[in-house]
């Protein structure tokens, strides 16, 4: 197929561009650059199967009259900074909101039926009492990054029905590894690097979520992109994460040992969450995902030694 990824050289969406390569299919990546990185998809355009085009989505002069017809979306591209959405929330409105419509509208001009929307877990949901959380639970963001996703899953609810199209929502836990440059995982790396004896953790600890390595996240999203053909409803959404979820405790001790450290002094900056707008406990259920044949492959702690080895080849 002739497919569109847009933000492609973003950290997902770069793995997912790979695959889509290795499969065969012809790729044209849209991306602004402001958060991805060429060098993660430059093998894949030196093989002439992607085609890279440096543009913004919220572009309509390029998106609706530049961009070539494809068969397939993947739309990734994203503002995706949920703890500077609140001091700068208009970024995530412009980016997720303006941009995901702009993509929409070029779907529609060019009667474009099928996409997959990289949404997120735990930001859309927001705070919730009973884990796991399951994708009928109603929308209630505490940041405004999670409430540029809900919204915009709301338009390609409304684009689904009134224009005839089957969209899927990939609802994301935190994804970690390879080519991934923020995050906890990457943090803690780089701060226990610069001082092994000590270690600086936003809250208490106690915050409990669900990880998944990035390539347990592609197979996910390639089961969705295949399931649109069966979906029987205009809109669906899937929950993707793991069955198991960490504390941030948990977390620095499973990087320390694998970084070879012991005896680490944990400093505390206090309150049960790490910033204004973070969700302090998120368990995504799986289950309407496993049902499309879904299992995770790569646990947690050899996820976390992929990643490290990746870091320590990068030298950054």
């Amino acid at each position: 197929m002739k497919i569109l990824v847009t933000g492609g050289a973003g950290f997902i969406a770069s793995h997912l561009v790979d695959e889509l390569a290795r499969k065969g299919h012809t790729i044209i990546v849209v991306d602004s650059l402001i958060e991805g990185h060429l060098s993660n998809i430059q093998s894949v355009i030196d093989s002439s199967v992607c085609k890279f085009i440096q543009a913004d989505i919220r572009d309509k002069t390029f998106m609706l009259e530049k961009l070539s017809p494809v068969e397939l979306v993947y739309h990734f591209a994203a503002d995706p900074d949920v703890r500077n959405s609140v001091p700068n929330p208009m970024s995530s409105y412009d980016h997720n909101m303006n941009g995901t419509i702009t993509v929409l509208e070029y779907m529609r001009k060019h009667n474009i039926k099928r996409m997959v929307f990289a949404s997120s877990g735990g930001t859309v949901y927001g705070e919730v009492e009973t884990q796991p959380i399951y994708e009928n639970v109603p929308f209630s963001p505490i940041s405004p990054y999670g409430a540029s996703k809900a919204a915009a899953e709301m338009y390609l609810s409304a684009y689904a029905h009134a224009y005839q199209m089957k969209i899927a929502s990939v609802r994301f836990a935190n994804i970690f590894g390879e080519r991934s440059l923020h995050g906890v995982g990457w943090d803690f790396y780089h701060h226990l690097r610069e001082n092994p004896r000590e270690l600086t953790i936003l809250g208490d600890g106690t915050q409990q979520k669900s990880y998944l390595h990035v390539s347990d996240t592609i197979n996910a999203v390639l089961l969705v992109a295949d399931n649109l053909l069966k979906q029987t409803r205009a809109y669906e959404y899937f929950n993707v994460g793991s069955e198991s979820w960490y504390s941030v405790d948990e977390i620095a001790a499973i990087f320390e040992k694998e970084m070879g450290l012991d005896n680490v002094t944990h400093h505390y900056t206090g309150g049960s969450k790490g910033w204004v707008g973070d969700v302090a406990r998120m368990l995504l259920s799986i289950e309407k995902l496993e049902k499309l044949g879904y299992k995770p492959q790569v646990p947690y702690p050899e996820g976390v030694h992929r990643y490290v080895s990746w870091m320590e080849q990068l030298g950054k």
